[in-house]
C-alpha cells in the first residue's frame, strides 16, 4: 500500500472511532441499573448484555423472570419477552428511548407463559419473533402466544446462536449463546445457585435432562456467565448445580 493509500484509510478509521466511541462511552459510563417500571428492571451484565427482570402478576405471586436485551449494532435483540404484552412493550420502549437501538427481533426460549407472554404486543408491532418448532406447537396446544417464525434445532440470530440442546425443564427449552461477551442465557433449563429444587416441572423431562446439560457444556465450551430464567446469573457451576438437583 502506497503512503497516501495508508493515509486515507488512517483518516477513515479515526473518523470511524470518532463517530461511535462517544455514543458507546456514553452508554458504558452511564447507569448500569435502570427501573424501566415498578415490575421491569434492566441492568448490565457485560457491554452491550443486558438482564432484563419483569414480575408476573398477583396470580403467581409476583415472581420474577429473567431475559436479556443484546446490542447488535445500531439494534437491539430480545431473549424471551416477559410475562404480558405490557412488558414487551416497556422493553422495547427502553430499547428505543434509552439505548437507542431498536429492537429487531426477539426469541423466546420455551412456550410456557415467562417467556412467550409479551409476543403478541412484538407481533402487533411487525417483529419477526422466533422459537423452536416444538415451541410453536406446544404453546398453540396449550393456547398461549405462539412464535410465528420457527426453527427445528439450531438458529443463527445476529450475533447470538439459538440451540436446542434436549429437553430438560420442557422438551422445547433452547439455550441463546452470545459468544462476544461469553454469557449463555440457559432460561428456566437451568437453575439459579440458591435454588433447592427443580421449581416447576410439570412439563420437564427430567431423565433427559443431564444428558442435555452435558450437550450444552461441549457445544460452548468458552461459556463464562450463565444466565438462568429465574434468580442471579452466575458461572458455569450452575450447570453443575443444575445437575445436583436432578440426582
Amino acid at each position: 500500500m502506497n503512503i497516501p493509500s495508508l493515509r486515507l484509510c488512517i483518516v477513515l478509521l479515526l473518523g470511524t472511532a470518532c463517530a461511535s466511541t462517544p455514543e458507546r462511552a456514553a452508554l458504558d459510563d452511564g447507569p448500569s441499573e435502570y427501573t424501566v417500571a415498578e415490575d421491569i428492571h434492566v441492568r448490565r451484565l457485560a457491554p452491550g448484555v443486558w438482564l432484563h427482570t419483569t414480575l408476573a402478576g398477583e396470580d403467581f405471586d409476583r415472581y420474577p423472570a429473567n431475559g436479556l436485551l443484546i446490542e447488535d449494532g445500531g439494534e437491539t435483540l430480545l431473549v424471551d419477552t416477559g410475562w404480558n404484552a405490557r412488558h414487551a412493550e416497556q422493553l422495547v420502549a427502553w430499547a428505543r428511548d434509552t439505548l437507542h437501538r431498536p429492537v429487531r427481533a426477539a426469541v423466546v426460549t420455551h412456550f410456557h407463559e415467562d417467556r412467550t407472554g409479551g409476543v403478541p404486543a412484538l407481533v402487533a408491532k411487525g417483529l419477526p419473533v422466533y422459537g423452536l418448532e416444538d415451541t410453536a406447537r406446544l404453546a398453540k396446544e396449550r393456547g398461549l402466544p405462539v412464535p410465528p417464525r420457527t426453527f427445528s434445532q439450531e438458529q443463527a440470530l445476529g450475533p447470538l446462536e439459538l440451540f436446542f440442546p434436549g429437553a430438560g425443564h420442557a422438551r422445547d427449552n433452547i439455550v441463546v449463546f452470545h459468544p462476544g461477551s461469553g454469557v449463555l442465557f440457559g432460561g428456566c433449563f437451568v437453575k439459579d445457585g440458591a435454588a433447592k429444587d427443580l421449581g416447576n416441572v410439570a412439563d420437564a423431562a427430567v431423565s433427559a435432562w443431564p444428558a442435555s446439560l452435558e450437550r450444552t457444556r461441549e457445544r460452548f465450551p468458552g461459556l463464562q456467565v450463565v444466565v438462568p430464567g429465574h434468580g442471579a446469573p452466575g458461572g458455569p457451576e450452575l450447570l453443575g448445580h443444575t445437575e445436583e438437583l436432578l440426582r
